[in-house]
């Protein structure tokens, strides 16, 4: 039985599915997650939505064990996880032909980034594939290290935020095999690069270089310990628990290497990261009103990694060219820079080439991972969280409005989609309320009338130079344009948005600047001079070709990039994973009641569970619904020719579906409750269960009947020319178990737990005085055991019969078989260096087939088998006596049984005449049908044997049945809700319900089963019958002459023998 992990040793938490909730409110819904995280249980859905709590620590739900859980199995079957919706993406891709897609959000710290490593992982495990697929998944699965290196770091709120956006796009093949794959990256926050808040980190590149380079490779780099350096020592925070930045650094350097980067090429992107850390510490004077460098030294480094010369990276640094035109002259100009322009300039250069450098490195991730093949896509969205911070700036307002957007294509697919649909379809359905962030989204990005971006981008364009005035213009430009809309607010330091998560107050300084994101070609023109191939290669500009439009402005990147993932998001069929973050302590089982609630209240989820219950689980066009239920009717398999409503009904009739479990609309069907997709899924496994045992019952009985043959064929070969036979001793099935070892454990115990039953019989051994005893005979693939029963003597069992291994034999050191050339059971086993065993046994011809067989594969050679009439054989020594010899002498009698003289030291045999030793078996073929009679148990009832010690030597298994179917933390709190918040409030409030919660009146109840007892204990032979104890109480449906009865027994319908039990 597959080891469920919250089924059966975990304790159950609150609900698994909040849309069974028994009272729908914020404060219900933050008690079930609660319940649930106290006891680990991180997982919980919301119909098709996975709700994910931030656990804050390593949890054991992730091993080999929960793939092959999850993998195939529908999501009613086990607990709620990550993987159940990574299966369930991946299966329906393949089987509807369709791209699928997973949006990963909630706000910074909230665990998305983790969820997204553990879908790709799922997919890899799954996919299966070659040596050129394995390449690929290992593509994917390094990604991750190497990006987040380059693109992740600690913030106030997460030691391991993701400070970029990526849209990670798997393609795959028509059999479900990764063959390709893409990376999109969005806004990656430059600014990091220069300037970190108090308890930040710049990106962890820079601490993994710094902690695990090599000696001479911080040699060469001139590095050092990282205060030294001016990027990374503003907020003195320069380590973060649980993180070894050595390690992690190899982890980088292995990733790249799977890229396809070489060692010159990895130490090209460190010697480009090192130049930025140098490039930091260039320091500027004030000379006049001009900037000087401040210890030309600085210098030195950052143009030696740069490859450029020192002149020209002061110059670059200290001056900046205009070009001035004059009628139709045109004139270049070098102006001296300030201080301030100055410090612009080195930022502006440093975070430009890590800008590019980073998309340099998702290239190379898209180049290694690129198909000319087309396919279907499976995308993942793991993008930066909402997030405030004591100061938010242009990055902040930037990744708020990503959110905002992802917000609403929530509310588009989730809530005003599946409405707009009902009334299309013409669904009956009740409208349920909902808040829609589109006025927020309208607010920042609308170009009718402008919205903030667009205000944003026309001050930029208005600036020459870098100027203080210019973020003040747009405070007052954005008051005056923007005071009347009532998710916008002024405010001293900026403006405040009401967003849909909340209240957000933006700090103007720098906007315009961080907005307009310019490098100057003349910065350009330096880094295409340098001697470095690879960093002339990030600076591709065409500098001789001069461009009239406006430059493309940060704001308008990001906008842009926005509503082109939105489109794609569009054309998938989408999933959602809703990250919660339960404390700011970063720790595991904290837990921050009022945090959890704003985020439930402002991520929707309680109209998430309100439209859910009102609405309806599961919907297919109706030719897709056909063709994967088709199977449930005779008529409708294998292809429905009529009216697809025709076809449905017939389907939803042969189920017994109530008429309120669903509708049909103009082109596809609604089923409403889960429950009742699950009992079409669970039919549709049971039909095509049953056509499969249909399949694989025809095939072994083809197999088994070759297999007769074959070893017919070896059993004849044995004997063939020198031993007669008995009637039907080959002509029969061999069964190889005549002592019925599953039902034995006590002589299993006596075996190898991992040792092959090859063959048991019990048979009658004779020992130096040719007296008779019974033997249970095992042969495995590397004994022969013989087992006997002793009483014991002392203790509380004393007296009783335990079974004991007389003998055990190793294969290897059998010397040869003797037997006699007429058609007796006796053979002796002769045994190097010990004495020999005188046995008859009533399937001799298959256990010597069988051995012999044995011996082949553990020894390699052929075992040697004698006939004569005379067997002289080696007997045990006991007490004082000697071992000696024995001798069998074997004579022609009279009729089929052997007549046994015992005479001193030999035993003479004496047998009639068996079927001609040149004789061969017969070759009449089985017709495969059997006796009706054959569907009888065949077991006996137990109480038939009760005075044997074992079961008799004929297996007693039951035929298989008929095949059925630190400093100011004020920001840390959740934020005011604001406007948005108001309205969230207002709307959705529910109406009085309907008593009975509007369903029809339930039918009367059926009349109760008969029940009958069992008598004996039973183990299920087969899937379709019922495994029981004795004295349990099973309900009696429908009684059968075959003597399989069909009975309900703890919620399972199913087979089980009717000699087994009494009527009650």
């Amino acid at each position: 039985m597959v080891y469920h992990w919250q089924s059966n040793d975990v304790k159950r938490s609150g609900v698994d599915d909040m849309v069974l909730l028994p009272r729908i409110s914020e404060d219900a819904i933050v008690d079930n997650l609660r319940k649930r995280y106290s006891d680990n249980c991180i997982y919980t859905y919301i119909g098709p939505v996975l709700i994910s709590v931030n656990p804050f620590q390593q949890l054991p739900y992730y091993g080999d064990k929960h793939v092959e859980q999850y993998q195939g199995a529908a999501s009613h079957e086990n607990p709620p996880h990550v993987y159940a919706l990574a299966d369930e993406m991946y299966r329906n891709m393949l089987i509807d032909a369709e791209n699928h897609c997973v949006i990963i959000s909630g706000e910074s710290g909230a665990g998305k980034t983790v969820a997204a490593k553990f879908i790709m992982q799922y997919i890899a495990r799954v996919s299966g594939g070659g040596q050129r697929v394995q390449h690929i998944k290992d593509i994917i699965l390094k990604s991750n290290p190497l990006l987040e290196a380059f693109g992740n770091a600690k913030t106030v709120r997460n030691n391991n935020s993701s400070r970029f956006g990526k849209y990670v796009e798997i393609q795959f093949s028509s059999g479900g095999q990764p063959i390709g794959g893409k990376i999109s990256n969005f806004l990656l926050e430059k600014s990091r690069v220069v300037h970190q808040n108090e308890g930040e980190r710049n990106f962890h590149i820079f601490y993994q270089l710094l902690a695990g380079g090599t000696n001479d490779m911080k040699q060469d780099l001139g590095l050092t310990t990282p205060d030294y350096f001016a990027f990374l020592n503003q907020s003195s925070m320069y380590k973060v628990d649980g993180t070894n930045d050595a390690h992690e650094f190899q982890e980088t350097l292995r990733a790249m290497s799977v890229m396809g980067l070489s060692e010159e090429q990895q130490m090209e992107v460190l010697q480009a990261v090192a130049a930025i850390l140098h490039m930091g510490n260039v320091p500027f004077a004030e000379h006049g009103n001009d900037a000087r460098v401040e210890g030309r030294e600085y210098l030195s480094y950052p143009a030696y990694l740069l490859g450029v010369a020192e002149e020209a990276l002061e110059k670059k640094l200290l001056s900046r060219v205009f070009d001035s035109r004059w009628g139709g002259q045109a004139d270049r100009i070098d102006v001296t820079l300030n201080v301030e322009q100055a410090c612009y300039t080195r930022d502006a250069w440093s975070k430009a080439l890590y800008s590019r450098l980073f998309d340099f490195l998702v290239k190379t991730v898209n180049d290694a991972m690129h198909t000319q093949t087309e396919g279907l896509n499976v995308g993942i969205l793991d993008i930066y969280g909402f997030e405030i911070f004591q100061r938010n700036g242009f990055e902040q307002f930037c990744i708020n409005f990503v959110n905002e957007k992802l917000q609403q294509i929530f509310i588009e697919l989730t809530l005003k989609a599946e409405q707009e649909e009902y009334v299309r379809e013409g669904i009956k359905w009740r409208p349920i309320d909902y808040f829609n962030n589109k006025i927020v989204c309208d607010l920042i990005e609308a170009k009718r009338p402008p919205g903030i971006m667009l205000v944003v981008d026309d001050i930029c364009a208005k600036m020459h130079a870098v100027t203080e005035g210019a973020d003040r213009d747009l405070q007052t430009h954005l008051d005056s344009v923007m005071s009347s809309h009532q998710h916008y607010e002024r405010n001293k330091e900026g403006f405040i948005i009401h967003h849909y998560a909340g209240k957000v107050s933006y700090d103007v300084d720098g906007f315009c600047e961080r907005n307009r994101d310019v490098l100057f070609n003349d910065i350009v023109e330096v880094m295409q001079s340098s001697t470095s191939e690879f960093l002339r290669s990030l600076f591709p500009e065409n500098l001789s070709k001069s461009s009239k439009s406006r430059p493309t402005t940060a704001g308008s990147k990001i906008r842009g990039q926005a509503n082109i993932l939105m489109d794609t998001l569009m054309k998938s069929t989408p999933h959602y994973i809703r990250c919660i973050k339960p404390n700011e302590t970063k720790r595991a089982g904290d837990w921050e009641e009022s945090r959890v609630k704003h985020q439930v209240e402002y991520l929707g989820l309680k109209e998430n569970i309100r439209v859910r219950r009102a609405g309806f689980a599961y919907r297919r066009p109706f030719d897709k619904f056909l063709k994967r239920y088709a199977i449930l009717t005779k008529e409708t398999w294998p292809a429905w020719r009529g009216d697809p409503r025709d076809g449905i009904h017939r389907i939803m009739t042969a189920v017994r579906m109530d008429d309120d479990q669903f509708q049909l609309g103009k082109t596809k069907v609604f089923i409403k409750a889960p429950e009742s997709l699950f009992q079409l899924e669970d039919i549709r496994e049971r039909r095509f269960d049953g056509f499969a045992r249909v399949i694989q019952k025809a095939f072994r009985r083809y197999f088994a009947e070759k297999q007769r043959q074959k070893q017919r064929k070896e059993a004849s070969d044995l004997f063939y020319g020198k031993k007669e036979r008995r009637e039907h001793s080959i002509n029969r099935h061999f069964v190889g178990d005549y002592i019925g070892m599953d039902d034995q454990p006590g002589l299993r115990a006596l075996v190898g737990k991992r040792e092959r039953i090859e063959f048991a019989e019990t048979v009658v051994k004779y020992d130096r005085r040719f007296k008779a005893s019974k033997r249970d005979l095992i042969l495995t693939p590397k004994y022969v055991y013989l087992v006997g029963r002793e009483k014991v003597k002392k203790g509380p069992q004393k007296g009783r019969l335990v079974e004991v291994v007389k003998r055990k034999i190793d294969l290897p050191s059998i010397s040869h078989i003797s037997l006699s050339p007429y058609q007796d059971d006796l053979l002796v086993i002769h045994v190097r260096n010990q004495y020999d065993s005188l046995l008859m046994l009533n399937f001799k011809t298959e256990f010597l087939t069988v051995l012999k067989k044995k011996c082949d594969e553990s020894i390699g050679s052929n075992i040697i088998i004698n006939f004569a009439t005379q067997v002289e054989f080696k007997v045990k020594k006991e007490g004082w006596g000697g071992g000696g010899v024995r001798h069998v002498h074997f004579e022609r009698g009279q009729g089929n049984l052997a007549v046994m003289k015992v005479n001193a030291k030999q035993l003479t045999v004496s047998i009639g005449a068996g079927l001609d030793k040149n004789s061969r078996p017969s070759e009449t073929r089985s017709t495969g049908r059997r006796d009706p009679r054959s569907r009888l148990p065949q077991r006996p009832a137990p109480g038939a044997g009760r005075g044997l010690t074992h079961r008799p030597s004929v297996r007693q298994a039951a035929p298989p049945p008929p095949s059925p179917a630190a400093a100011d933390l004020t920001f840390m709190r959740p934020p005011d809700a604001g406007v948005a918040g108001v309205k969230r409030a207002s709307v959705g409030q529910p109406d009085k319900p309907v008593p009975g919660g509007g369903r029809p009146k339930p039918a009367p109840r059926q009349p109760a089963l008969p029940k009958c007892r069992a008598l004996y204990r039973y183990e299920a032979q087969d899937v379709d019958e019922l495994s029981f104890e004795e004295g349990e109480i099973i309900e009696l449906v429908q009684e059968d002459a075959s003597g399989w009865w069909h009975g309900k027994f703890k919620g399972k319908k199913a087979l089980f023998p009717g000699n087994y039990v009494e009527k009650i």
